[in-house]
């Protein structure tokens, strides 16, 4: 059978498993059992696969990924985080959109510390987007900026699905998180350029509201209580890695015991607070490990088809150029996006598109930070992104789905630019990594 059935018939048959409920990781597993009967040599090739699925989650790169989770599980169960947004709002002042910056802020803060994008969106529709709208906020404003947030929050490090896609890929873990840096902070700023040059230009759209009078005294004051020590956690998280003196596990054990002390210093490391947070690492570190050990496998079953090798081949005798092809290896991914959610798509898509990025002489580091940009899109992007209808059943009762389509589009051009400035300007990705010790 050519490569390119044996490709169709894997797709097909994961696409219908996942279409009728069962879980990701189950619906992998199908298809490689069946798979290894099919063309791996039946029982011989089950020991293999076996043998893959243990080595795939034994290796010690996978260490900061239970880490980063705990660090994230204890600085938001302990109300840290919370105090933090409020501290970033008493900075903002009268500046235009002030509470679509903090929207934006508040759910990159939440998305990076809970371990998701959806769980985010749909605490922050819930909170925030009703005060923005009795504030007189209209809904491209108050829906918007949550919409956008998430995207920022998969690549800014201490970023678990950075650690999974790493591990998926095999890349550095601590050269892909280094990465994420400065991507992060132009996504950000593009981000705010827009909600305040909107607001700006059209002040119906976010109306100016008073707000109380605090003194810079105490401004100060409640930065260095409840934002500067986290920002040195994070800092010692990055900066270790950085400068060499530590590995990402060793960095990451020393946040999350940063973390916990900084907890019991503020008083708020109760026996609840403990028990939660080991509780929803563990659980969210186990789910997660279980799909990559389906993926892993489902890897090995399309190198040993010859799938990934007759796509190689195809797609390097394409008469498009390199970008050409990569760009239309992102739009595959837009689509694809609207139909599951990116752990789904990444296992799928990783075996095949790493070793044809290679292929075309791309770098891998870099293309797997516009790859992450770009899973965020994907759930954004109308019709049917996911994060839009978690949206949808958390916003206000009268929002519509179109208001939420209108919502969503313009930070998506936000993160096409971010896309076509790294393209452009690689060294963006690729400066922190390469300074690393």
């Amino acid at each position: 059978m050519e490569w390119y059935f044996v490709l169709l018939l894997i797709f097909l048959s994961l696409i219908c498993f996942m279409l009728t409920g069962m879980p990701v990781f189950m619906a992998f597993m199908t298809v490689n059992v069946i798979g290894v009967f099919l063309f791996w040599g039946g029982e011989s090739g089950l020991g293999q696969l076996i043998l893959t699925m243990k080595n795939s989650v034994k290796s010690f790169v996978l260490l900061p990924f239970p880490l980063f989770i705990l660090l994230g599980e204890v600085l938001f169960r302990s109300g840290m985080a919370g105090r933090a947004i409020d501290v970033v709002d008493t900075w903002l002042g009268r500046v235009p959109g002030r509470l679509g910056l903090l929207g934006v802020g508040a759910g990159v803060v939440s998305s990076t510390l809970s371990g998701s994008g959806v769980a985010s969106t749909a605490m922050l529709a819930a909170t925030l987007t009703p005060d923005m709208e009795k504030r007189g906020y209209k809904k491209p404003m108050s829906l918007g900026p949550i919409l956008g947030s998430g995207g920022i929050a998969m690549i800014i490090p201490p970023s678990a699905d950075i650690v999974l896609l790493a591990s998926l890929a095999s890349l550095s873990v601590g050269k892909l998180l280094m990465a994420g840096v400065f991507p992060g902070i132009l996504m950000g700023l593009l981000y705010a350029g827009y909600i305040i040059i909107r607001c700006y230009l059209q002040p119906s759209i976010a109306p100016p509201y008073t707000i109380p009078h605090i003194p810079l005294a105490k401004k100060i004051r409640i930065t260095l209580i409840n934002v500067v020590p986290i920002a040195i956690i994070i800092f010692l998280v990055i900066g270790v890695i950085l400068i060499g003196i530590a590995t990402p596990s060793e960095a990451a054990a020393l946040g999350a015991l940063g973390a916990f002390i900084l907890a019991a210093c503020y008083r708020s490391l109760t026996w609840e607070v403990v028990k939660v947070s080991i509780t929803n690492a563990t659980k969210i570190t186990i789910m997660l490990l279980s799909i990559l050990l389906g993926a892993m496998a489902f890897s090995q079953i399309l190198a040993y088809t010859g799938c990934v090798k007759g796509l190689i081949e195809f797609t390097t005798t394409l008469p498009l150029p390199p970008t050409a092809i990569l760009v239309g290896m992102l739009f595959t991914v837009l689509f694809l996006g609207c139909f599951m959610d990116e752990i789904a798509l990444m296992m799928m898509i990783l075996p095949i598109y790493m070793p044809i990025v290679t292929t075309l002489g791309f770098d891998p580091v870099w293309f797997a930070i516009l790859l992450l940009i770009n899973f965020e899109m994907a759930l954004t992007t109308p019709p049917f992104g996911m994060i839009l209808f978690v949206m949808k059943g958390s916003a206000p009762p009268d929002t519509k789905m179109t208001d939420i389509y209108k919502a969503a589009v313009p930070f998506l051009i936000c993160d096409a630019v971010a896309i076509a400035l790294i393209m452009m300007y690689p060294k963006l990705a690729l400066w922190l990594p390469q300074v690393m010790k």
